[in-house]
């Protein structure tokens, strides 16, 4: 696929970036809970705990192989 590219190697899918879930926000313990239960099921994603929206997981994005520009919270592509 053109424009392919691979997660910061430095990075887990865990971890999203501090741009687009910053280390002091409110629900980030929460937020997290979700997204890893997303992620060891191996969903596309999770509700988001204080907004209900989805919120697409950090696996399933980086299984898409690129990155949509979207500002997604749990982007792999995102540089540092």
């Amino acid at each position: 696929m053109t424009g392919e590219r691979r997660p910061p190697a430095d990075r887990p899918l865990t971890e999203p970036h501090p741009s687009r879930l910053s280390p002091g926000h409110p629900d980030r313990e929460r937020i997290l809970a979700a997204h890893a239960a997303a992620l060891a099921a191996g969903e596309a994603g999770y509700l988001d705990p204080a907004t209900g929206l989805f919120v697409l997981s950090a696996g399933f994005l980086a299984r898409r192989g690129t990155c949509c520009g979207r500002g997604c919270r749990h982007c792999p592509y995102v540089d540092d």
